[in-house]
């Protein structure tokens, strides 16, 4: 269903993309945002999944500026060779990535972003700093509590599991507490239940949290 494009941000750096383009005309378009693991298999298939639904989707390669055409799996030694390349990348870069990725969205309607565990923090920063987007999903997104003197500019849902062990319920709180009428759903699920190749996956919660972001994204790119 998808195929590997090129992004140019602002600054003129190019870095690589999965896009996943619907059957029909788009309905909108979707921003979808990686974990520490790279555009991998799962990625390219929530981007599909969100295909499925009737959205134009861009996956962007967030880590290409550090280390190009990284794609990295869920066993033990991924996890700190993603955490390494993640610790090299500027929040700044980032989202002039990500608004390179909305601006090739341009034409397929209302936009939205949607992000994983790193892309579920930059999915809020996105609803903080990156222009063009109507609504933000993040999953599980470890740095958002740090971010909370930024406010979100745009419609947003944050979903949690309470067995994180990345995330605490405490910091959890602490967004609930700073956003009382955002909606922050949590899930008897653990850090990255979305993710059906990861030994932590959920189906349950996953479905759930699904079901909530398409609604979410429903009422708000219109």
């Amino acid at each position: 269903m998808g195929e590997t494009i090129k992004l140019t941000a602002k600054d003129g750096v190019t870095i690589t993309a999965y896009r996943a383009a619907p059957a029909a005309a788009p309905k909108g378009g979707m921003v979808v945002l990686q974990e520490i693991f790279g555009v991998n298999h799962h990625i390219r298939s929530v981007a599909d999944r969100y295909a499925a639904q009737g959205y134009a989707a861009i996956a962007p390669g967030l880590f290409d500026r550090v280390e190009p055409g990284i794609e990295l799996g869920y066993g033990p030694s991924d996890v700190p060779k993603g955490a390494e390349i993640r610790a090299k990348t500027k929040l700044d870069d980032t989202l002039a990535d990500i608004d390179a990725a909305v601006r090739a969205l341009a034409g397929s309607g209302p936009i939205g972003v949607v992000g994983y565990c790193w892309g579920g923090t930059l999915a809020y920063a996105s609803a903080c700093r990156v222009g063009g987007i109507k609504a933000a999903v993040g999953y599980y997104g470890g740095g958002i509590v740090a971010m909370l003197g930024e406010t979100p500019k745009v419609p947003l849902v944050l979903h949690f599991g309470e067995k994180d062990q990345h995330v605490s319920m405490g910091d959890v709180n602490k967004i609930k507490d700073a956003y009382p009428s955002m909606p922050v759903h949590v899930y008897a699920a653990d850090h990255g239940f979305n993710c059906d190749e990861r030994g932590s996956y959920d189906k349950s919660s996953a479905d759930l949290a699904l079901r909530r972001t398409l609604d979410f994204f429903t009422a708000h790119l219109r």
